[in-house]
């Protein structure tokens, strides 16, 4: 399975990552966070920060979010220097330094034909994950999946950007649905994924702690 979105990305885009055979953490919202000791990841990793998890990780490298309300909420992270992702034209009506993806709704697996054209999974864990494959990873760490509401839904408490985005069971049924059916995407790319969420309720990937992937993969 070719990677077309990598290469047409790193042609046409000076700022486009190249994460080609890289190792590369996506950090949640899940409670479990709070637990991680996510200073173990700094300048051994790529990071992508997913909305609020941007205050545990500031040297992340990219933060995205798929709800424009968040952005408008942080007034679109004016002292971040990464990489700004986003999906819906509010925040591009605000801000010119963000990069809007276009979700590909009914698609529950990774894409890579088009840069920035992902696929869908019904969640922002999702859509970052796809974007860590269009930028060249091959083994991706997950962080803070927990998609269960038993310590709280997610790790700073309710979202109040935007009250109707809090998750509830149905959500979570439904993003495990959608990692699910990532996988044979993931397969082909020959990409790894490990899910360092150890109580976690993702059921698609393996297990492992983040302490004991970091050492197994060398990091």
């Amino acid at each position: 399975m070719k990677n077309y979105a990598f290469e047409i990305g790193r042609r046409e885009n000076k700022w486009w990552p190249d994460w080609s055979g890289d190792c590369v953490a996506i950090i949640g919202g899940g409670p479990s966070i709070k637990q991680t000791d996510l200073s173990i990841l700094k300048d051994r990793i790529h990071i992508i920060a997913i909305k609020t998890a941007i205050d545990l990780v500031p040297w992340a490298e990219v933060v995205y979010g798929c709800d424009a309300p968040w952005w408008l909420d942080r007034r679109g992270l004016p002292k971040f220097g990464g990489l700004k992702f986003f999906h819906g034209p509010q925040a591009a009506n605000h801000w010119k330094d963000m990069h809007r993806v276009e979700i590909v709704m009914g698609k529950d697996e990774m894409l890579v034909d088009l840069p920035l054209k992902i696929g869908n999974g019904g969640c922002s864990g999702f859509q970052s994950l796809n974007l860590a494959v269009q930028f060249g990873a091959s083994d991706i760490i997950l962080v803070g999946f927990d998609l269960h509401d038993r310590g709280g839904v997610h790790w700073y408490g309710r979202n109040k950007w935007d009250r109707a985005s809090n998750p509830m069971p149905s959500n979570f049924n439904r993003w495990n649905k959608g990692f699910a059916a990532a996988l044979p995407s993931l397969n082909k790319l020959g990409i790894t994924v490990v899910n360092a969420s150890t109580e976690s309720e993702l059921k698609p990937f393996p297990k492992k702690s983040l302490q004991e992937t970091i050492e197994e993969w060398g990091l």
